[in-house]
């Protein structure tokens, strides 16, 4: 009952016993929920009560979805013995027997996946050969969520940093923020988002309560430039979102525009949440210890240091190292170039003991954040210059900052310069601001390498691209590193291991890697067709 997960149209994975219980919750119409489900299902039970009663959900439409998540030999089981329900399941591939049944149930039926014919998984869909050990390249917030979440599955994994501590270089400000955001379209940012925070919150719940993490997940004030406040409340009820995700708050920013309260959303410390991460039992970690390239050997990848010295070699890498991800790739042609900008950003630190700051009982963002940290200083930012390579504090930027802290608190303060503190970190980001996550695409064996032939594979969505064995990514997570990183490395890991994705196949498609290679795909059938 703690965990049960607000009704938001998601999915939800929940963890029970340490772990060794998982359970994915879907709430939705089986219509819409069944198609999107990517699994390996190994026993099937179908409760849909009286096939009578609820005809949509027992159809054969609906039934013929089942092959493609059946494992070889998946058995089925139900209380129902309906002929037509039981011709249904025939013609899907099962072989249907009647059983005794249970309760007051004089039969009941069993059927066992024996097709004739096997459907063929996409490039895209399949899980790795065998995977026993991984290495993860960066230890910053996606690398270190991604090791945990393979070491949970009971993988041996070798965590490499180039610094000498985890999240130095990437996620190094003292907090950041999670939560998820909301868009009258409700699209795949504003979807993925949601899921993503409110996973984040869940995985947080242990570490904030025994103190192994600073932060709070008890809800995050929003400012809403666009909307007046019944708007949206008309927005929230044609969503139907509840308010244990989102409601409108009844206090308004201090330069008087609405806001949101998103009731899960908070703060957390980034590094301190890494080292709580890489902590988990089965990771390895080599700081200190820059990767120079990748090699490809008979089983698995080799990582090569300095000289080309081997450091480590495991059944599948991982990279989550940014932008430098880039530079080991270079060997392998992964097709066209990504769409990634590097952000400059500049935060400001403010001092507990100054008189008349706010509370902030809760964090304020908008175009700019702030939020009191435990020790009852005040962070506020950040600003965001694309392609600035400046790495000095900048006065102009910390007053930018401070305008900020005043729009959205009202407070007016007089600081010296020795009182001012900050950071300046960058942020990669793709061109659509969804991260690059899954199997690296195959360049050589799609045509979609530069210069190359048109590709003579259908190409056109992301789970039909051909994929480098062994070899994944997952990084430009940009501003929302917090938010993102632990339901992408959940992700991440289910296509490693094959296990049941926790995120809706289409959204699947927009988080994917791949998607480069289709946008391009599509761009020049397009120019092709206008040329003719």
């Amino acid at each position: 009952q703690r965990q049960w997960p607000p009704l938001t149209p998601d999915m939800h994975l929940l963890d029970f016993d340490g772990g060794r219980v998982r359970l994915l919750l879907a709430w939705g119409d089986i219509a819409q929920v069944l198609p999107e489900l990517v699994a390996s299902v190994d026993a099937f039970y179908l409760d849909g009560f009286a096939p009578d009663r609820n005809p949509a959900m027992w159809d054969h439409w609906r039934l013929r979805q089942l092959p493609r998540l059946a494992a070889p030999g998946a058995t089925l089981a139900t209380w129902s013995v309906a002929g037509d329900m039981r011709q249904g399941l025939a013609a899907a591939g099962f072989e249907v027997h009647k059983a005794p049944g249970f309760g007051s149930k004089r039969q009941m039926t069993v059927a066992t996946f024996k097709p004739r014919f096997s459907q063929q998984v996409p490039p895209g869909r399949q899980a790795s050969a065998p995977v026993r050990s991984v290495a993860v390249v960066g230890a910053g917030l996606a690398g270190a969520a991604v090791a945990a979440a393979l070491a949970g599955r009971g993988l041996a994994v070798r965590v490499f940093d180039r610094e000498p501590g985890p999240a130095m270089q990437t996620s190094g400000n003292p907090a950041g923020l999670f939560h998820g955001v909301v868009h009258g379209h409700d699209g795949p940012h504003a979807r993925w988002l949601r899921a993503a925070a409110l996973h984040t919150a869940r995985v947080l719940q242990p570490l904030l309560a025994n103190s192994s993490v600073a932060g709070a997940a008890d809800g995050l004030l929003r400012g809403e430039s666009s909307l007046d406040a019944p708007a949206m409340h008309a927005l929230l009820a044609r969503l139907a979102l509840p308010p244990s995700y989102l409601a409108v708050a009844d206090a308004q920013l201090a330069d008087g525009r609405p806001a949101w309260f998103y009731a899960q959303g908070g703060w957390v410390a980034p590094a301190a949440l890494c080292a709580a991460w890489l902590a988990a039992d089965g990771i390895n970690t080599q700081f200190s210890q820059p990767v120079q390239a990748l090699r490809q050997a008979d089983a698995g990848w080799q990582l090569l240091g300095e000289q080309g010295r081997l450091l480590h070699q495991a059944d599948a890498v991982l990279l989550c190292n940014a932008a430098d991800a880039t530079r080991l790739l270079a060997p392998w042609p992964t097709g066209p170039a990504w769409p990634l900008r590097s952000v400059r950003g500049q935060t400001t630190l403010l001092p507990a003991n100054l008189p008349g700051l706010p509370p902030l009982r809760h964090p304020l963002a908008d175009t700019g954040y702030a939020l009191r940290l435990a020790d009852g200083r005040l962070l506020c930012g950040a600003t965001a210059q694309p392609d600035d390579a400046c790495s000095s504090l900048r006065d102009a930027d910390h007053q930018h900052n401070l305008a900020t802290l005043q729009r959205l608190t009202g407070w007016h303060g007089t600081l010296r310069p020795d009182q001012l503190t900050g950071r300046v970190g960058w942020r990669l980001q793709t061109d659509d601001r969804l991260p690059l996550l899954g199997p690296l695409p195959d360049g050589a064996a799609s045509g979609t390498t530069p210069g190359a032939a048109n590709p003579t594979r259908r190409l056109d969505q992301p789970r039909l691209v051909p994929r480098l064995p062994g070899l994944f990514v997952f990084t430009a997570l940009g501003s929302r590193g917090i938010t993102q990183a632990a339901l992408g490395a959940e992700l991440l890991a289910s296509w490693v291991t094959g296990d049941p994705w926790p995120v809706p196949a289409s959204l699947v498609d927009a988080l994917d890697v791949a998607r480069c290679t289709s946008r391009a795909v599509r761009r020049a059938a397009l120019g092709d067709n206008s040329a003719e």
